[in-house]
């Protein structure tokens, strides 16, 4: 995934706003809370850092091209970094961001997701 594509499929969940921030980081956030992360890493490439469930950092942690995320992880934060991945892993990169998104979401505050609307039982 490039960096213009992240952008867009972020831009593309409901609610979100965009602000360029540490170190000219592309930062997406739900309700002002930060849910994902992209830039061009020192190696040229782009890296996208998120967060996850406890279950997927364990797994993501081990995976190839993936690793835990600079500064957050080392807090006792479960966000991890893609960072050298192929094309191949665009799908699984849209469903790790739409998790931190829906895991970001659920800790707003009740008011918050209702003027949102979101996470709103039927």
């Amino acid at each position: 995934m490039t960096l213009d594509e992240f952008n867009l499929f972020c831009k593309a969940l409901p609610h979100t706003t965009h602000v360029v921030q540490w170190g000219n980081s592309d930062v997406w956030k739900i309700g002002g809370k930060v849910f994902a992360i992209g830039n061009i890493g020192k190696d040229g490439h782009p890296a996208f850092t998120f967060k996850t469930s406890e279950q997927n950092y364990y797994f993501l942690e081990e995976k190839p091209g993936y690793r835990p995320a600079p500064y957050l992880a080392s807090r006792g934060m479960k966000w991890i970094q893609q960072y050298n991945c192929e094309n191949d892993e665009d799908e699984a990169l849209e469903y790790y961001l739409s998790a931190s998104y829906k895991l970001v979401s659920l800790g707003l505050t009740k008011k918050m997701q209702k003027a949102l609307g979101l996470n709103q039982s039927q």
